[in-house]
């Protein structure tokens, strides 16, 4: 093992350049890959808390919004809420509609928020009721948005998904770009990882020779080359994860940013990220390494 260790070393003080230039390209190539995994999840989310279960939303007037269909300084009545609800349940192309008070969306909206510095900025009472109304067809919203727009007590109909579209339209493509560029780049750390391991082997091929002489083994021989590259993903895939665990930490802790992406995804969501960082970081260490080693180390 002493041995192994004092090879390693030696490689890596031989080599320093290269190495330099290995854990850069690996650290910016695995940041863009975690990156791409962040925005996939945070898309995924987004989709699946309202894309996939909100078609339309009528927001109902309180004493502090202001619209057409709102008196000022007065919230909607019962009578107005009874005539909204009725409006949409009659209509056929209504699947489905539900009634949403203000305390659950107060709990929603804690919910969403938790943890944040914003999550206590709002009361019960600054909240809006709502009815969320799904559809018989998604595509034919038009008809139900106009039947209600116009009611007293209506403060605005939003068509969630037109609202959401580009958003992950553009979500999707930041992850297709994302992925993409960081496979070029691991495809680059791959390739220099080999060339490096190749300058190595051909800088110490005599005492190989010598090695393979004595009946040193491959796994033996191997062994400070593949320890090398480890070292250098390694503080690749360190320095990639301490940037993304640095990108998470600021978004969480601005509250501007958090409501105008509708919530953003936490640190369950950043290990997930981190740790396939780490496996793809050690995987793009060790596989060229033993591609180099098995072509060049035959002596």
């Amino acid at each position: 093992m002493r041995h192994i260790f004092s090879e390693t070393w030696s490689g890596l003080r031989r080599h320093i350049s290269m190495v330099v230039a290995v854990v850069v390209t690996a650290f910016v190539s695995l940041t863009l890959f975690g990156a791409g995994l962040l925005v996939y999840q945070y898309a995924d989310a987004l989709k699946g808390n309202w894309y996939d279960r909100v078609e339309i939303s009528v927001f109902l007037c309180t004493e502090a919004t202001l619209g057409d269909n709102c008196t000022p300084g007065a919230g909607v009545t019962d009578a107005e809420r009874s005539l909204i609800e009725e409006t949409l349940t009659t209509n056929p192309e209504v699947a489905s509609v539900e009634f949403e008070t203000k305390e659950e969306a107060y709990r929603e909206f804690q919910e969403a928020f938790e943890g944040s510095p914003i999550q206590d900025s709002l009361t019960v009472e600054q909240m809006q009721e709502s009815f969320r109304v799904k559809l018989v067809d998604p595509q034919q919203f038009e008809g139900v948005v106009s039947s209600v727009a116009g009611l007293p007590g209506v403060q605005a109909v939003q068509d969630m998904r037109e609202i959401l579209r580009p958003l992950i339209n553009a979500l999707q493509a930041a992850q297709v770009a994302a992925l993409v560029t960081s496979g070029l780049l691991l495809l680059a750390a791959a390739l220099q990882i080999g060339n490096t391991i190749r300058m190595a082997a051909v800088a110490r091929r005599r005492e190989i020779g010598i090695m393979r002489l004595v009946g040193a083994s491959y796994a033996y021989i191997m062994a400070p080359f593949l320890l090398e590259s480890l070292i250098a993903g390694v503080l690749g895939v360190v320095l990639a994860c301490g940037t993304i665990a640095g990108l998470v930490a600021w978004l969480t802790q601005n509250p501007q940013l958090s409501i105008q992406a509708g919530g953003w995804i936490g640190w369950q969501e950043a290990g997930i990220a981190m740790a396939g960082v780490a496996a793809v970081g050690i995987v793009l260490s060790i596989v060229p390494t033993l591609i180099a080693t098995r072509r060049y180390l035959r002596v």
